[in-house]
């Protein structure tokens, strides 16, 4: 009976409600998009551990992501295979060259090099042709959506990278990087390119064999090469994120942008309900005349607040799905795990409650007495 009442007095003062139902869906929109952004850069700034299908990383010493780090010798793949539990030991190469396009002009990109047949490390998706394309010597592979930035080539397009022949042999999906765009090639043509001397990778990418006991194969592994850094995927991916995240001013800037929001969709709530149970005080009072308790205007505004709540969010989360969908494969970086979405519900809930404390206030003072004067 109580809820109805509310749902009755919401509906009856469509202004109100619709000024508060407004707040609620600024944060879960506003909240939403800058997350799903947020977890989009997360993505693209370990793009290479998450998608290596490797378990673990030989690296340089003392390094703070997988973006960076001096060469390492090849010989620590002899050592690295010598361990039973360790199925196979590919190096990759990361170097950089400049991007002939169309026009002449020229476009930088990181080069990441592949050894051949296995192709580890390499791109994950396709859309035209697939890793085979790599066998190529002077084959090499870019993402769909960095097509734009290096000129449109086309399929099998003869081009130039740091003054060597390449031919795009085939275009992926979902492979792009935080640091600039990522052209895939064989390990030798990266060599090449990049002038690096024979028998020194970047990496050293290591896949155990299955049910092996990874934590400890990655202690031996420190153990063995105590001069290299030594990480599963997860730990490089986390380190890497994290990097980014304190030394760029992306983790501050989402979270204060995020607080605005949250500070804009309280200040709407607290207001529109403040001046709801102003404009609804007589009709309180009267409540209060006729033999109801203060647990009942409790009760009334509370479940006011929280049908104003759950209609805010359902319009919240339809717009910010329509977002990501239109976004979906887009240029901007759009991610947003399913854990986010009962969080983001749970968080409008609470902001909503405790923007509707003044109000709930002022309603819980309403003196019964006062219907008669």
């Amino acid at each position: 009976m109580r809820f109805l009442v509310a749902i009755k007095m919401a509906i009856h003062d469509r202004s109100t409600t619709a000024g508060a139902v407004l707040g609620v869906v600024a944060i879960i929109f506003l909240v939403g998009q800058q997350l799903s952004v947020f977890f989009g850069l997360l993505n693209l700034m370990s793009v290479l551990p998450d998608h290596s299908v490797a378990d673990a990383w030989v690296m340089s010493k003392n390094i703070r992501n997988s973006d960076s780090g001096n060469l390492i010798p090849s010989s620590y793949i002899d050592r690295i295979i010598g361990i039973k539990e360790v199925e196979w030991a590919e190096p990759i190469l990361i170097g950089s060259g400049l991007f002939r396009r169309g026009d002449g002009s020229f476009e930088p990109v990181r080069l990441v090099g592949l050894k051949r047949p296995r192709i580890t490390g390499g791109p994950w998706s396709f859309i035209q042709n697939d890793e085979r394309a790599l066998l190529d010597l002077e084959s090499v592979v870019v993402d769909k959506l960095d097509l734009r930035k290096l000129g449109h080539p086309y399929l099998d397009e003869i081009t130039e990278i740091g003054e060597k022949r390449v031919r795009l042999g085939a275009i992926a999906s979902g492979a792009r990087g935080f640091q600039g765009t990522l052209v895939f090639a064989p390990l030798e043509k990266v060599r090449e390119i990049s002038r690096t001397p024979p028998g020194r990778y970047s990496a050293i990418l290591i896949k155990f064999i299955e049910n092996s006991d990874k934590e400890r194969i990655v202690s031996q592994l420190r153990e063995i090469l105590p001069n290299c850094s030594v990480f599963s995927s997860e730990e490089l991916s986390k380190l890497t994120r994290n990097y980014y995240i304190t030394n760029t001013g992306i983790g501050g800037s989402f979270l204060f942008s995020t607080s605005i929001a949250i500070m804009i969709g309280v200040v709407i709530i607290t207001l529109t309900m403040y001046t709801s149970v102003l404009s609804r005080k007589k009709d309180l009072a009267l409540i209060r005349a006729i033999g109801g308790r203060k647990r009942d205007i409790f009760v009334i505004v509370i479940s006011q607040v929280l049908f104003i709540a759950l209609l805010g969010i359902f319009i919240g989360f339809l717009l910010l799905s329509t977002l990501l969908n239109y976004t979906l494969g887009s240029q901007i970086p759009s991610y947003l795990p399913k854990e986010v979405f009962p969080a983001l519900t749970i968080g409008a809930l609470f902001v909503s409650l405790f923007g509707s404390l003044l109000a709930l206030k002022v309603a819980l003072k309403t003196d019964p007495a006062s219907v008669f004067h």
